[in-house]
């Protein structure tokens, strides 16, 4: 299989330190970094974004809990639905994430691909942050490149487990930015805010029954909207191992579906940014390996 070089963003900073025990898998950002230079995926070397400013961010969320997140200053109840305490390294996470899915969005408008090693914060909405999501930067690069002029339409592929409520709520109001969920209808989060196309999934439903909805629903969508750009969440916790999934995929049912994302952008001549989204195992080389599935996709497509 022939490899193409694929800009790829990467921060120190998408890997901040969360306490000893904690249930979201904070090192599987380094870990990936690490896979995809084993893989020579980033021949290279990564490209480090500039960490998000509060005036970008507040594109997409309210300015107080900007201001409040920039100061790790955030409330203890929003802090609860976060699921984490907002320190300083977890601010300087989010601000990197930002500046990282932004970075590339740019990249991909240039190259035709491009990816972040973080991002895909799909639950952080525009009052606070949510599901271990505090800015939702797919949203905030979005709202930016839309207001710059260098985009119209866009497309947001939402593949994680879960159900992109964060997205909905930041872009509502926006029908050129439009949102596909693709989830598993009874997971977090209950209730979910309706996005542009909300697509929900039977537990435990497997490859072929996932991939045969994905190719029925995807391609006419993009048809209709022809848009300048399109996000894609490669979140893998749909994964049969996933610890917070309740789908059944395969590494291979992964790889397929990241394969048939990116060429469907590919073959109509749409850039594509790829972000990492969501995954929760215990075993990170196996998290990290899938994560770079996607990766592995658009070097091939190139």
């Amino acid at each position: 299989m022939i490899r193409r070089v694929v800009p790829i963003l990467f921060h120190p900073a998408y890997e901040a330190a969360l306490p000893e025990g904690h249930r979201f898998p904070m090192r599987k950002y380094g870990r990936l970094a690490e896979v995809l230079s084993e893989r020579g995926l980033a021949p290279g070397g990564f490209l480090r974004p500039e960490p998000a400013d509060a005036d970008l961010i507040a594109l997409a969320h309210d300015r107080a809990y900007v201001d409040a997140v920039f100061a790790a200053a955030v409330p203890p109840g929003i802090e609860r639905t976060i699921g984490f305490h907002v320190d300083a390294g977890v601010a300087a996470r989010s601000r990197a994430s930002s500046g990282g899915t932004l970075a590339a969005a740019r990249l991909a408008l240039t190259h035709g691909l491009a990816g972040s090693a973080a991002g895909g914060s799909h639950h952080a909405r525009r009052d606070g942050g949510r599901g271990f999501c505090i800015f939702n930067d797919v949203a905030v690069a979005a709202l930016a490149l839309k207001r710059e002029g260098a985009v119209q339409r866009v497309l947001i592929v939402d593949l994680d487990v879960h159900q992109g409520d964060g997205t909905a709520d930041c872009l509502s109001g926006e029908p050129d930015l439009f949102a596909l969920s693709i989830h598993a209808e009874r997971n977090y989060p209950l209730p979910k805010v309706p996005g542009d196309l909300d697509i929900g999934l039977p537990d435990d439903l497997d490859d072929a029954g996932y991939l045969a909805v994905l190719e029925a629903r995807l391609p006419p969508l993009i048809e209709t909207l022809a848009p300048d750009l399109v996000f894609y969440n490669a979140g893998v916790d749909p994964h049969r191992d996933d610890r917070l999934g309740r789908l059944s995929l395969s590494d291979d049912g992964l790889a397929a579906r990241d394969r048939f994302v990116v060429g469907q952008a590919r073959s109509r001549g749409i850039p594509l940014v790829s972000v990492i989204g969501g995954g929760y195992d215990t075993d990170v080389d196996a998290l990290a390996a899938r994560h770079a599935l996607v990766f592995e996709a658009m070097a091939a497509l190139a």
